[in-house]
């Protein structure tokens, strides 16, 4: 795509493809600009219908499982549709987090060995492997001018990297990677695996993941989820080295054999990833909210948002404000973010309005989701003017 002004006036969007959609799943966005979704998706209403299945099924006690665990299974069935994975390389757990940690304890860290991670990364992908007892040595990819330089990073790598831990969309000034390049010279340069996290591109753009030993992802924001699931993702190939020896029953293959109390056989890859009882009303939340935005299209809805967000872009350079999101489209997804002495100020004026957008110290992040209109974008603008 040309890097050429987008003017508001010529894009259609009616959010989430058409205007009668919108308010037929999204009634609660009326008279809301919400431009937050990198923070907290907003559910479509069939999410409601999702949960209440769940206490449908919960009804009926252990019989209930049945239910509960068809909607596990077409859940990873899904997951492994948006991530170009089979059903049997994905795992579901409570968090990003948590599967950072226990991607920690499956490398079984050695004092001396190094893990990369970067300036534009999440605290959940670069803090596990702070934890002093592993006495990993963490070096960080420093960004130059808001993006990751592929060039710092060969000099990074060394015969004791473990791990490359890198967002696919930086939460902080929505900074896209190159994920299959990055992976290519990890891969050459060391023996190190590479490890993604994917939250903040997961329902919003289509995926390219080629190379990624390990990719981990959050519910609750693209995919319009609800809080307490999170995705996993380890191609068969990486299985036995990913493999988190943590205590448990679900991660196990045999809980009740009689030697249980001797021994432990973990299942291999992401199916190690849970290790208790699934929180089986995420879990349906989630498949009921995956299969949504495949129903639409992950491309459609990218398609249909890229012009209002280089749009919102253009608007923003017009108003002066100084972006620290990248300026080369190639490497935008869906958030934009700006930096302003008066940050919190501008925030406060903008929620007076109905307009929310994320506040960090004085950033302001404004994100675009399918849900998101032209109208959205001008009332932003339209405000941050009078504002400024």
């Amino acid at each position: 795509m040309n890097d050429k002004h987008h003017d508001l006036q010529r894009i259609d969007t009616k959010g989430m493809l058409t205007a009668e959609s919108r308010r037929r799943e999204f009634p609660h966005l009326e008279g809301r600009t919400y431009l937050n979704t990198a923070a907290e998706g907003i559910p479509p209403v069939r999410v409601e219908q999702a949960l209440r299945q769940y206490y449908l099924d919960r009804r009926f006690g252990m019989e209930g499982r049945v239910g509960h665990f068809e909607q596990w299974n077409a859940a990873r069935s899904l997951a492994g549709q948006l991530t170009d994975l089979s059903p049997e390389e994905i795992g579901l757990c409570s968090s990003s987090s948590e599967a950072f940690n226990l991607a920690a304890l499956a490398l079984n860290l050695k004092p001396g060995d190094e893990v990369v991670v970067n300036e534009l990364e999440y605290p959940s992908g670069a803090s596990p492997w702070l934890n002093p007892n592993w006495g990993v040595r963490v070096k960080c990819w420093r960004m130059r001018d808001g993006i990751l330089d592929l060039h710092d990073l060969p000099p990074l790598l060394s015969p004791r990297t473990r791990m490359v831990v890198c967002s696919l969309v930086s939460f902080w000034n929505g900074y896209r990677i190159d994920l299959p390049e990055i992976a290519k010279i990890v891969h050459h340069y060391s023996q190190g695996l590479v490890a993604c996290d994917i939250t903040q591109g997961i329902g919003r753009i289509p995926l390219d993941l080629r190379g990624a030993d390990l990719i981990v992802s959050s519910a609750h924001k693209w995919l319009l989820s609800s809080h307490g699931c999170g995705i996993v993702g380890i191609p068969a190939t990486r299985a036995r080295e990913l493999t988190p020896p943590a205590g448990g029953w679900f991660n196990q293959s045999s809980p009740y054999a009689s030697e249980r109390f001797e021994k432990i056989e973990y299942r291999e890859g992401a199916a190690a990833f849970m290790t208790g009882m699934p929180n089986f009303p995420s879990v349906y939340a989630l498949r009921c909210c995956m299969e949504y935005l495949l129903e639409i299209g992950v491309s459609q809805i990218d398609e249909q948002i890229r012009p209002l967000l280089l749009a919102c872009r253009d608007g923003l350079k017009e108003l002066g404000v100084k972006l620290i999101s990248p300026d080369d489209p190639r490497h935008l997804a869906g958030i934009l973010a700006f930096v302003h002495q008066d940050a919190e100020r501008i925030q406060e004026e903008l929620k007076r309005n109905s307009i929310f957008v994320m506040r960090t110290l004085d950033r302001i992040r404004i994100s675009l989701h399918g849900y998101n209109t032209a109208e959205d974008v001008e009332a932003l603008l339209n405000c941050l003017r009078g504002v400024l």
